[in-house]
């Protein structure tokens, strides 16, 4: 059999499962990009013609919401908040728990005893209690859940970048490396790394998983984001009266099941690039 010069990328392309989550969620993102450009609608505008919480029609694709607004764009623009949200926690937890991890694992003594006390205050605490005071302390704007979720969210892939740099750190190309006179920058940055990085792609879809569902729920609760900022949370949220919820499905039937999709296809990608990865786990 021909060996490949990319063979977790090989392994990844021969999981049709995991190839189709990839292009619906690439998908997802275009049409959440390109649609609002295209329809050119006003998520925040009231049509007072059509009126309030009018049903699903030409003018209107999925009704109007409580103040005339149409919940077709509004989910479109929610879909833009939550996603960024999602990616934009899932990077900047990996930039603060990468170096941290590395530096923990390859140098020890008093980098690794802090950082790992640090990893372990982190994780002493429940995280979404931790997310909901702080939010309500900065305030609910996007940034200020980004850094929030971003920055407490560290701490497991510190812990997983330091366990694998324990053990590749003792290998013999590594040795080399120090022998033939490397600093520790390039042996960190161009011998481990590249070693080490691994399990980091495969936990980052969990993360944005974990971040667009923290952030719906913040929203739907009331303590996150709030109109008339969109949000798949806060659009559930505003559709929770007794009336709506048995009336109006069109409502908050639609960005339940984007969240529900997005989740579900973000798991499976990250199962199948975990496998791909890992060629063990397919045992």
């Amino acid at each position: 059999m021909k060996k490949t010069r990319y063979p977790a990328l090989t392994r990844f392309l021969a999981d049709k499962r995991g190839v189709a989550c990839l292009i619906s969620l690439c998908l997802e993102v275009l049409l959440l990009l390109l649609l609002p450009l295209l329809l050119n609608q006003d998520p925040n505008l009231t049509d007072k013609a059509a009126g309030f919480w009018s049903a699903p029609g030409p003018g209107h694709l999925l009704g109007t919401d409580d103040v005339g607004r149409d919940i077709f764009a509004r989910l479109l623009y929610g879909g833009r908040v939550s996603l960024l949200v999602g990616y934009s926690t899932a990077l900047l937890s990996a930039l603060l728990g990468v170096p941290l991890g590395l530096l923990a694992g390859y140098k020890g003594g008093k980098w690794e005893y802090w950082i790992m006390r640090a990893c372990d205050t982190f994780q002493a605490f429940p995280s979404i209690i931790l997310v909901l005071c702080l939010v309500s302390l900065l305030g609910p704007s996007v940034w200020n859940i980004i850094l929030v979720m971003g920055v407490l969210g560290w701490s497991s892939i510190a812990r997983l970048v330091y366990g694998s740099t324990l053990s590749v750190k003792e290998k013999e190309y590594v040795e080399a490396s120090r022998a033939l006179g490397a600093s520790d920058k390039d042996i960190l940055l161009r011998t481990i790394l590249p070693n080490v990085v691994a399990p980091v792609w495969a936990a980052l879809p969990m993360k944005v998983v974990r971040a667009i569902l923290w952030e719906s729920s913040l929203s739907f609760l009331g303590v996150g984001l709030r109109t008339p900022q969109a949000s798949w949370g806060n659009l559930m949220q505003n559709a929770m009266e007794l009336v709506t919820l048995t009336t109006r499905p069109w409502a908050w039937i639609p960005p339940g099941l984007c969240i529900v999709a997005t989740v579900f296809a973000l798991l499976l990608f990250s199962e199948s690039l975990r496998k791909a990865m890992n060629p063990r786990d397919r045992l």
